[in-house]
């Protein structure tokens, strides 16, 4: 599965390759033998100190990585890593604001956060965090990961996602779509009051799960 992962990410030697979170060094050693250098994020301190001295291109960095600031980074950068399934979604959030430094990302990740972070409109996996990464990036499942590729097995499945930015983002409120989806059973005009959908060509019956990406771009444009 490793061997499955690395090829997906298919680094170059010369890639600027960042690894969040890699812990015993599982990922870190097979990428190391396709890359030049790399560079590591690891907030537990004991996992960083074990990895000190073992590698003579890795670069470690024992800092939490919700609070790194990935623009120390070359634009044209490749962030991977098995995420932490506990935070993995402020860490997509905190990653997604560096979309213009990226070339992309490939994650390992719990497969409920993939399917919600690809869900399309009027699905029940379509959400807040769908909207805003489907807003600066194209993205896609590569494949699943069984449990029994886990030491121990976890006790939900996972999955393998690519994310890439998209050429043009869309500019959307975070304010606002936290605000639409916090009531996503409710009416647009319940759910986003004082917005003046029909000038927009909205319908204000529909719900915040119904709304593409491109309309909540359209929404934030116009209360600007």
């Amino acid at each position: 599965m490793l061997a499955r992962l690395v090829d997906a990410i298919n680094p170059a030697k010369e890639d600027f390759l960042v690894e969040i979170g890699p812990g015993e060094g599982a990922l870190t050693a097979p990428l190391l033998d396709r890359v030049d250098r790399l560079h590591v994020i690891e907030l537990d301190r004991d996992l960083a100190a074990g990895l000190v001295g073992r590698y003579a291109n890795l670069e470690i960095h024992q800092a939490d990585v919700l609070d790194f600031d990935f623009a120390l980074f070359p634009k044209g950068m490749r962030i991977v890593g098995n995420l932490p399934y506990n935070i993995s979604t402020p860490i997509l959030f905190h990653a997604a604001r560096y979309a213009d430094r990226v070339r992309d990302m490939h994650f390992m990740l719990q497969l409920e956060v993939v399917e919600r972070m690809v869900a399309a409109p009027s699905t029940a996996a379509y959400g807040r965090l769908s909207v805003s990464l489907q807003a600066r990036f194209r993205m896609k499942k590569l494949f699943k990961v069984s449990k029994g590729a886990f030491r121990p097995p976890p006790k939900v499945e996972s999955a393998v996602v690519r994310l890439e930015p998209l050429a043009q983002v869309l500019e959307i409120d975070e304010d606002l779509l936290r605000k639409a989806f916090s009531a996503r059973r409710k009416t647009l005009k319940n759910a986003l009051p004082g917005v003046d959908f029909v000038s927009l060509g909205i319908d204000p019956k529909l719900r915040p799960e119904n709304l593409s990406p491109q309309d909540y771009a359209r929404i934030s444009a116009s209360v600007r």
